[in-house]
């Protein structure tokens, strides 16, 4: 036989390199090694194919054994060493093609094959003969299964892991001649058995080759060789890649044979990197129906993988893939109404995760929480996409999370932690998916994970529950619903035990306060009685939220129960209890209202005291008239006892003045003492200023006030309380004052002269102008002068166009 040698001076063998690449100088020596074995390849690459042109195979064949001698350097890194191998396969590629031109002319290849395996090393031996192979089973087919079996054991000669790799990885090279029909009586050539068989065995040889990386070399140098593992893993998935395309593989060979085998090998090499890109490459190179029908052998496995494997990421990623198949199934078919039409009748797809998963965290004592906790939120990914309709699988997924936290005693979890982080997770996919409070309730164990957080992370997700109330508009229609809501809100309504004892920043609690404000107006029920339940059950909760809070959630309340009591009004003809169910409301307001001027919100209590009078008011029934009148009793009191600035004053007395005007439930017996009361505490007022405004406002109620449910027009009293709001401004020193209020009575003035006020004349109306204009050139000229003029000018325009137009009321003799 012929022998040839292949070693040279500047082959990968005879070169040195005293540490692995890691510094800019060792990266420079490595590329130098890389251009060094390039040279060589290209130029027996060239010498290679000038004496295949000439008809030379032996001497072509020695020069390809000289280039594959590059292949045997165990001093490149993996990256290097892969650019080598891309150089080299390409020109082999030349040779397999010259082969085939040979065969076709009626060659024997038989020789050959025998005689690339007298090459001198075993790489550029292995590396020939895979490539004579290839050509040899091109020309008998009826040798596949005989050289297959060859080639895939000669292999294991090169034991080395990064070259056996790498040769390994061309033995993949015969995919596209890989045997790929059933099993039947006369297959010579093979069958998909053989197929399986060959990558199998590959695969194993590769694994085990890629483990072997781990433990060569210095401790020290871990991380480096995980890096290069990384690397070089497409390698290895590419086996399974090579299986999934493999036409005649079905359900049963995947089950029985296929699976089995990876898991076994999978399991077996009790290497962390290993089993975890090997179990995500079985979950994304083969169907998804193969997966739903293997869940419990693979899952099983899973439970079997080291310590060091993130078992969650792969769980998870099985579940995400599983359930985009589901959605893409139903896009696809938009009129299937059956999960069966999808998920085979005999697959419990959530059961069978469910049981693996629990099984799963018991076998593994030493998986975080947080990544438990995640494998929870995949269920519930899971049975959301898949079984929508089901909210008993997500509570059976809350109720196995509540019993993991009780096993372990945790409560109060820290808004810091990473657990925290995927149990508010958890939550929030609840509320997003449903969208509805009212299914949030049909979750039993979503309130009990829900006190498992610490105060911080209880009350953000009540916040954030609240909000996507909110944004759906939700309605809560029962008493019941309501109790248990305002309970799983209770964070933002009351003190907590274990709250922080500085207190809340007072921006952020003030918008918290007011969402919840908003919230209120959705506590409603279609039915009158249920909503007044409701109301009670609101109040117990809200009541206790401290003064704090008082001032921004009931008035809500308040104007919710106002809103009743005017629908109860509306239905009077349907329900003769109205009147009784009213008078429940009112008190209701009454002691709600109380609640809030005890909790020293006195401008707060007197505006809804009022608010309360015009509701009973607009009820009209003369029997409310007492109620009314308390109404705007405790109204005056909160003005005299609790309001003392002057501005605040002058604010609430003519809140009440307006309030006392519009009221048309009073008799004359309680009307009056209302209205004196108005005049004589606006003639109160600390400033003149606000005595005259204050004072001329009370002229409403003598004029637009009610008697009889009639306007009063009572045309001497609004006169008199327009001049003593005159004499008031008189004696105000502040001469810039003093122009603005006669400004400001001489509009009032106009106003009841033009609504035939015949107590009010011509005469009187040109004193004032004259007096205006008499003052006006002696005030200082400053900004408040200009909007003076500026007011008493508009003033004046506004008299000329009455003087144009032809009204009844004549405004002849009026000088402007």
């Amino acid at each position: 036989m012929y022998m040839w040698n292949t070693s040279s001076s500047s082959s990968g063998t005879q070169r040195t390199l005293n540490s692995n690449p890691q510094t800019p100088t060792q990266l420079d020596e490595q590329d130098k090694l890389l251009s060094e074995a390039l040279g060589v390849v290209r130029n027996q690459a060239i010498l290679m194919k000038r004496n295949l042109d000439k008809n030379r195979l032996m001497d072509g064949l020695k020069c390809a054994s000289t280039m594959l001698g590059e292949l045997r350097t165990s001093l490149l890194s993996p990256k290097s060493y892969y650019e080598l191998y891309m150089a080299v396969t390409d020109e082999l590629r030349f040779l397999e093609v010259y082969l085939c031109d040979e065969f076709q002319k009626g060659h024997k290849i038989t020789d050959l094959y025998e005689l690339v395996q007298y090459a001198g090393n075993i790489v550029p031996r292995l590396y020939l003969l895979i490539t004579v192979g290839l050509v040899y089973i091109k020309s008998n087919p009826a040798t596949k299964k005989s050289i297959m079996k060859d080639l895939v054991e000669m292999c294991r000669g090169v034991q080395n892991p990064l070259r056996g790799l790498f040769l390994r990885n061309y033995l993949l090279t015969l995919r596209n001649i890989l045997p790929d029909s059933p099993p039947t009586k006369d297959d010579e050539c093979g069958n998909v058995h053989d197929s399986i068989d060959f990558i199998l065995t590959n695969f194993a040889e590769m694994n085990k080759l890629w483990v072997r990386m781990q433990h060569q070399g210095h401790s020290s140098e871990k991380s480096r060789r995980e890096k290069e593992r990384e690397e070089l893993k497409i390698l290895v998935g590419t086996n399974l890649v090579r299986l999934s395309q493999l036409d005649s593989v079905n359900l049963e060979i995947y089950q029985k044979i296929i699976l089995p085998s990876i898991l076994e090998q999978v399991v077996s090499c009790r290497d962390a990197i290993a089993q975890e890109y090997l179990m995500e490459c079985i979950i994304q190179v083969f169907p998804d129906e193969f997966h739903l029908q293997t869940l419990d052998p693979f899952l099983k496995s899973c439970a079997q993988l080291q310590s060091g494997v993130n078992v969650k990421s792969i769980i998870i990623s099985l579940i995400d893939r599983l359930s985009a198949y589901h959605q893409r199934h139903e896009k696809s078919q938009p009129d299937s109404t059956s999960d069966a039409s999808v998920i085979p009748i005999d697959v419990q797809l959530f059961d069978v995760f469910s049981v693996q998963i629990e099984n799963i965290v018991q076998i593994r004592t030493d998986m975080p929480l947080e990544d438990t906790i995640s494998l929870q939120v995949a269920l519930v990914n899971l049975a959301q996409k898949v079984y929508p309709d089901q909210i008993d699988y997500v509570d059976k997924v809350l109720e196995t999370t509540t019993q993991i936290l009780e096993n372990l005693n945790m409560s109060c979890i820290n808004q810091s932690l990473t657990v925290n982080q995927e149990l508010s997770r958890l939550l929030r996919i609840c509320i997003d998916f449903y969208n509805n409070i009212l299914t949030i309730l049909n979750l039993k164990y979503f309130p009990k994970i829900l006190t498992k957080f610490d105060y911080q992370s209880r009350k953000s997700l009540s916040l954030y529950l609240v909000m996507n109330i909110l944004d759906n508009e939700t309605l809560i229609p029962t008493d019941e619903h309501a109790d248990n809501v305002l309970e799983m809100l209770s964070p933002l309504i009351k003190d907590q035990e274990d709250q922080p004892a500085d207190g809340p920043d007072a921006d952020d609690f003030a918008e918290e306060q007011g969402i919840v404000g908003r919230f209120i107006h959705l506590l409603k029920s279609e039915h009158l009685d249920m909503q007044y339940k409701i109301l009670q059950v609101a109040r117990k909760h809200f009541g206790s939220g401290g003064t704090q809070r008082i001032k921004y959630v009931l008035p809500s309340l308040v104007f919710q129960a106002f809103q009743l009591a005017y629908k109860y009004k509306a239905i009077a003809a349907e329900d003769e209890n109205w009147d009784k169910k009213c008078q429940k409301i009112i008190q209701f307001c009454h002691t709600t209202i109380t609640s809030i001027a005890r909790a020293e919100l006195p401008d707060l209590a007197l505006r809804l005291f009022l608010q309360g009078a015009l509701c009973i008011g607009k009820i009209g029934q003369t029997n409310y008239e007492a109620v009314a009148y308390d109404f705007m009793t405790q109204a005056f009191s909160i003005y005299e006892d609790e309001i003392s600035d002057s501005k605040s004053q002058l604010a609430a007395i003519t809140l009440i003045i307006s309030t006392v005007e519009q009221m048309t439930c009073f008799s004359e017996e309680n009307a009056e003492p209302l209205r004196t009361n108005c005049a004589l505490a606006a003639s109160k007022l600390l400033k003149k200023a606000d005595q005259c405004r204050g004072v001329v406002t009370c002229a409403s109620l003598f004029w637009s006030g009610k008697k009889d449910n009639e306007e009063m027009r009572d045309e001497k009293r609004t006169l008199e309380c327009l001049k003593k709001g005159a004499r008031i401004a008189s004696q105000c020193l502040d001469i810039n004052v003093q122009v603005q209020l006669y400004v400001e009575l001489l509009n009032s003035y106009l106003y009841y002269f033009e609504r035939g006020n015949s107590q009010i004349t011509v005469s009187m109306l040109n004193q004032l102008i004259t007096k205006i204009n008499e003052e006006l050139p002696n005030l200082d000229k400053s900004e408040e002068t200009k909007q003076i003029e500026r007011h008493f000018n508009n003033t004046l325009a506004h008299i000329k166009s009455r003087m144009e137009s032809n009204l009844e009321i004549s405004f002849a003799g009026i000088t402007i």
